[in-house]
């Protein structure tokens, strides 16, 4: 799998771009960074979106993305989201008010783009890859993905606090190749980390301690743009690396 980071902050400045992720070309993790990232062709190529939950930074590109590619797909762009996330799109992005319906645009049989929905927890297929979602900690519904081309295994987070499932789930999975895991505030708002389902720099440690890497690699992303010299100092310690928009790995 190949895998590019297009977005990997927990918010945009000039240098910071949301969280967004490609693989293979073709299937997008989260929605934070298309269509500031890719070109016109390259954003037609992509057929999937996996979106771990509803928060604006994470589907925010989602109807500039529809508005975009109309005309020039044979068939939609499917967004693959839990039930919670999927009701939250329709009622509050592709309502008709905020923006139009493109699951219905340019006709319902022919949309722009399919929301199919998924059990939180359930495991399901999205063209060559089996996805197994995982509930984490977060204030509304909230999933990371453990994502396999049959050779190899790639894991997100999505934006947790600390969590069990899912480090059960990833010490279970074979031929894991790497974890990227959300890393947001630093220890002085540690407060703030545990009310809002992120993680800081002492969590992000202890939480490690559940991980049997087994040679993963551990990628961090979705750090608050305002917070980045510092969080950089305090996970200089751990055995991670902090993602920069840009790089590409091959796993």
């Amino acid at each position: 799998m190949k895998l590019q980071v297009l977005g990997c902050h927990g918010g945009e400045l000039p240098t910071c771009r949301s969280t967004c992720f490609l693989v293979d070309d073709v299937l997008a993790l989260d929605a934070g960074a298309l269509t500031g990232t890719l070109s016109l062709e390259q954003l037609c190529k992509v057929d999937d979106i996996l979106v771990g939950h509803s928060h604006f930074d994470h589907v925010k590109d989602l109807p500039l993305l529809a508005d975009l590619v109309i005309g020039r797909r044979d068939k939609p762009v499917t967004i693959h989201a839990s039930r919670e996330c999927a009701r939250a799109l329709r009622e509050n992005m592709f309502n008709n008010a905020l923006w139009p319906d493109f699951t219905r645009i340019p006709t319902r049989a022919k949309p722009v783009l399919a929301i199919k929905t998924f059990r939180a927890g359930s495991t399901f297929q999205v063209g060559p890859y089996t996805v197994r979602s995982v509930p984490v900690s977060h204030p509304v519904e909230s999933c990371a993905f453990i994502i396999s081309d049959g050779k190899s295994s790639l894991a997100m987070s999505g934006d947790t606090g600390p969590t069990d499932k899912l480090w059960k789930a990833l010490n279970a999975t074979k031929n894991l190749k790497a974890l990227l895991l959300e890393a947001s505030f630093p220890n002085s708002l540690q407060a703030l980390a545990d009310i809002s389902g992120h993680l800081t720099p002492a969590t992000v440690g202890s939480e490690l301690r559940k991980f049997d890497r087994n040679g993963a690699q551990v990628m961090l992303y979705h750090l608050k743009p305002a917070f980045i010299p510092q969080l950089k100092k305090e996970l200089a310690p751990l055995p991670v690396n902090v993602l920069e928009l840009g790089e590409t790995f091959q796993f």
